[in-house]
This record gives C-alpha cells, sequence and structure tokens, in this order.
C-alpha cells in the first residue's frame, strides 16, 4: 500500500528541514502544501499543488492518485502542533499516512532566546481565538502564535487594558529567514512600534527576562 506523506518542514528555511523529510520530497512525484511552504521546491520538477479554498479537490486527487503516485503534504512548523494533519486523519486511514515530525517556530524561538518551552502555556490566535488574556495572567510564561487579527500590537493592546503588568513580550518575526527579527520589549513598547508580520510571541515576568 502507497502511503500519504504528512511532512512537517520547520519554520521556514530550508536549512531547517531534517535530512529524512528532504529525501522524502526528492523521492515524491506530487508536493501539496500552501504557497509559502512550497516556494522552495517549485523549480523542483515536481507537481505542485497549492492549498486554498480547494480542501476537497486536493483530498478527491489524492484518493484518485495514491496508488500510482508518491503524494506529499508539506506543513508549516511541526506535523503535531495546529496542523492540517487532523484534517487529513479525517479522509484517511491511519495506515495509509506517514508523519514526519519538524521544527516548530516557537521551539525555534526558544532555542534562539536560549530558553525552555516545557514550562510554558502554548496556545495558537492564528486563525482562532481563546481567552489568551486568562492564561497570561495565570501562567508566568505563555507562548503564541499570531495572524494579522491578532497581532503583537493587539496582543499588547489588549494586555494594557486588561491591567496586566510586570510582563515583557519577545516577538520573532520571519523566523529563520535572512530578514529575521527578535524584539524584546514592554506592551507599552510595543504597541507603539511599527506594525509586526505574523509572528510567534512570548510572554514572560519581566523578572525572568
Amino acid at each position: 500500500m502507497h502511503k500519504i506523506y504528512v511532512l512537517g518542514i520547520g519554520p521556514g528555511s530550508k536549512e531547517y528541514i531534517l535530512p529524512i523529510t528532504t529525501k522524502i520530497i526528492k523521492d515524491s512525484d506530487v508536493l501539496i502544501g500552501g504557497e509559502r511552504n512550497l516556494q522552495n521546491f517549485k523549480d523542483s520538477g515536481k507537481e505542485i499543488k497549492y492549498i486554498g479554498k480547494n480542501l476537497k479537490e486536493l483530498i478527491k486527487y489524492t484518493k484518485e492518485h495514491m496508488q500510482k503516485k508518491k503524494i506529499s503534504y508539506l506543513l508549516s512548523g511541526d506535523t503535531g502542533f495546529y496542523s492540517m494533519l487532523k484534517f487529513l486523519k479525517k479522509h484517511f486511514k491511519n495506515e495509509e499516512l506517514e508523519v514526519i515530525p519538524g521544527i516548530s517556530s516557537y521551539q525555534y524561538l526558544m532555542a534562539k532566546i536560549n530558553d525552555t518551552w516545557h514550562d510554558a502555556y502554548i496556545g495558537s490566535l492564528h486563525g482562532r481565538s481563546f481567552d489568551f488574556i486568562k492564561k497570561v495572567k495565570k501562567h508566568h510564561k505563555v507562548i503564541l502564535l499570531t495572524d494579522y487579527k491578532y497581532s503583537p500590537k493587539e496582543i499588547a493592546k489588549l494586555m494594557i487594558q486588561s491591567q496586566i503588568n510586570g510582563k515583557i513580550m519577545i516577538v520573532g518575526e520571519n523566523l529563520s529567514y535572512e530578514n529575521e527579527k527578535i524584539t524584546i520589549a514592554s506592551p507599552k513598547e510595543i504597541i507603539k512600534m511599527s506594525d509586526f508580520q505574523m509572528s510567534v510571541v512570548v510572554i514572560k515576568d519581566e523578572m525572568e527576562v
């Protein structure tokens, strides 16, 4: 039986893709993923399919061609953290999938700032929402994936409105790319800065920085 490969390709740069993942990609006939995820492979000679509002069509294509072609889904970061894996498991049997993990963006950022993440609350505001203010009040260290709606500046604004003091924000932009930028500042300083791109945000007790 042919497997469908679900590959975590890390935070962005090809340097952070695991060797086993690189080998599977090289051996694949079809690569499926977001446009940013596939930008390093568009000249690879592989059949490329971009993920958009075409999920039903991609699932149909995969089911129809999985016995003839080696198909790999390339997912940003790690396959086990807010990825497309959960969706794929609804449409394929467990034995039809082979999953290879990757380095998540939050793992990468925590390493860059020489910190641990096992003692943090980790959540995502990327395309979803939850009461993260409650988590910031409860935990000494919170890690959040962001999007354009819940940007670092919006997070800082909501923290100030909730009268949360004694916290420092660490914002990681374009992680692993040449234009990577890591900003460490208070919420009051963050809201005065220019807009951030999609980022990972770490919120820590001031005394721990």
